[in-house]
């Protein structure tokens, strides 16, 4: 009985080793940092694709709001136009790039400062919200520092839930699971 539990030894030390058992060892080791890696390239390259998305979004919805006529922003007591035409086409380049609007199309904006008109859309995932900011009298200098320039800057910032954060919590580490990206567009006042 002794010699056969003395044979199962030696046949475990001649497969320690053998390499594959380091091999299967490093493996096991390098795996999970390679699953980090895998998923936070994947993440932020997410991340990076909403960020373009949404500057184009803000693009448009500047170029369209600088478009119409000004002269719309004198009854203060009201949404002007331009500021709803740029509404709803911001609401609707979301929707067209199959984003969550989070309920924007039912968050009436409000004028929030001079000449500035806030919506926040309070039914994104994870309790956070999106902001959408239209400013039809935002001022800029231009290059050569003589000239202001009146323009209409367009501010969203949009609820991200990043995914890294289950693979994060493998190790023990606590990632914030949702924050924003904002981004802003400006177009030079036409009218």
């Amino acid at each position: 009985m002794a010699r056969s539990h003395f044979s199962g030894a030696a046949a475990l030390a001649r497969r320690l080793r053998d390499g594959r058992a380091s091999q299967i060892v490093e493996f096991a080791l390098s795996l999970p940092l390679l699953v980090v890696f895998v998923v936070g390239i994947y993440d932020f390259s997410g991340a990076v694709t909403l960020k373009q998305k949404l500057t184009n979004t803000a693009r448009e919805g500047a170029r369209i709001a600088a478009s119409d006529p000004a002269s719309d922003l004198a009854d203060p007591s009201s949404v002007p136009v331009s500021v709803m035409d740029a509404y709803y086409v911001i609401d609707s380049y979301i929707l067209a790039e199959q984003m969550s609007d989070c309920g924007l199309s039912a968050a009436t904006p409000a004028l929030s400062g001079t000449l500035t008109w806030t919506s926040t859309a309070s039914g994104c995932p994870g309790g956070t919200s999106l902001t959408l900011t239209i400013n039809r009298g935002c001022w800029a200098t231009e290059s050569n520092g003589t000239v202001d320039a009146v323009n209409t800057c367009v501010t969203i910032k949009y609820p991200y839930k990043w995914r890294f954060t289950g693979v994060s919590g493998l190790f023990g580490n606590s990632f914030t699971p949702t924050s924003s990206i904002t981004t802003a567009a400006a177009a030079f006042n036409e009218n």
